[in-house]
């Protein structure tokens, strides 16, 4: 009876609390969006199976000593990851959507006013019982307004640590939400003639143009922002590979294995942060709160931007590209055509919406860098 005893002790249902159960639940429900909705499975499946991992009891796979510690240690703590993710996205984007209409620069600013009211959310909750965000606290939960997963890490890792668990998988949650989140708030800000707006046919870009664009955008950065110099700096490189045409292979490492590879562990870190101690939390729960509705200003924001650029240009512009403005690469720009088929079958936004996608991109970026130079 004895050694029964021990057996039974030394088991994880034993030693399993409700805390670990719901979050267990919680990344079940994760790999459940991720394997049968489709929501950004890239991110949800690795993210939904660290958690798992790291509320087995007795297991330890999170704690000093086992592989999701070094993991989250190597390559979260120190900010590697998001600057290597932030090459690999610069690698596949094409900036010439934004170059053939540079216009599209002020929907990507626009959709960071989700970021600055954040910041004074996350001050402004200090006054509930429960709460006590500092000032760099408050910029770095708010920096998840960007929709950049990879941009909160490296914020976060700079000015709030101790948050950064919660404020990367608030980002990477909402992120990967995009199609829920999005489509019910373009739809209450915009009209269906709106929606239905056909907007023409973006012009060329030459392979010299796309090539001098990074490294203008790099050189304006160092100039003017170098706090922001990591992210856009990785990001330029990453894209000048691409469009150079003379490292092809250094290129598609970047797209495909590097960024793949960083991916997977970058999931398995953040999902190491939902252990049940702590991530059910008060303060939790706040910047889960906070984070969606920074993200819900985002878009608000680009939208109501797009409508106003809609009446300057007497309709030639879709309000619904403003949505795009949020950093979340090619999810927004995807739900962006989306909603606008629903108006006009034959109205195809894809391409005119990764103009303010990767403005978003900077843009969030750049907020980062500001909050950095004023608060770090």
């Amino acid at each position: 009876m004895g050694a029964l005893t021990e057996l039974w002790t030394s088991t994880g249902l034993y030693s399993l609390t409700l805390d670990q159960f719901i979050m267990i639940l919680v990344g079940a429900l994760l790999l459940f969006l991720a394997i049968k909705k489709g929501f950004e499975p890239l991110l949800l499946l690795p993210i939904g199976f660290g958690a798992i991992l790291s509320n087995i009891p007795q297991a330890g796979i999170a704690d000093p000593g086992g592989i999701l510690y070094y993991i989250y240690t190597i390559g979260i703590t120190t900010g590697v990851f998001p600057l290597l993710i932030f090459m690999g996205v610069g690698a596949l984007t094409d900036f010439g959507a934004l170059i053939a209409n540079p216009k599209m620069l002020f929907l990507g600013a626009a959709a960071q006013v989700g970021i600055f009211a954040t910041l004074i959310g996350a001050l402004a909750l200090n006054l509930v019982p429960g709460f006590d965000f500092s000032l760099k606290d408050a910029a770095a939960i708010a920096i998840i307004g960007g929709a950049d997963g990879p941009t909160a890490i490296f914020l976060a890792s700079k000015l709030a640590p101790h948050l950064l668990g919660a404020i990367a998988v608030a980002a990477y949650s909402y992120m990967a939400l995009v199609p829920l989140i999005q489509p019910p708030i373009m739809r209450a800000l915009t009209t269906k003639k709106e929606r239905a707006i056909t907007m023409q046919q973006l012009r060329p870009v030459s392979q010299t143009e796309k090539i001098i664009f990074p490294l203008l955008l790099l050189t304006l950065c160092a100039l003017f922002l170098p706090t922001a110099a990591p992210l856009i700096g990785m990001f330029c490189l990453g894209n000048l590979m691409r469009e150079s045409g003379v490292v092809d292979r250094l290129s598609q490492a970047a797209q495909n294995e590097i960024i793949n590879t960083v991916t997977i562990f970058l999931g398995l870190a953040v999902g190491s942060q939902l252990k049940a101690e702590t991530f059910l939390t008060v303060e939790t729960l706040g910047i889960l709160l906070l984070g969606v509705l920074a993200f819900s200003i985002g878009t608000a924001s680009g939208v109501l931007m797009g409508k106003l650029m809609s009446k300057l240009t007497k309709g030639q512009i879709n309000p619904l590209i403003g949505a795009a403005g949020v950093s979340a690469v090619p999810m927004a720009a995807r739900v962006v055509n989306k909603v606008g088929l629903e108006s006009n079958p034959h109205n195809f936004l894809l391409m005119q919406a990764m103009g303010p996608n990767v403005a978003g991109v900077i843009g969030s970026a750049v907020a980062a860098g500001v909050l950095l130079a004023l608060v770090g």
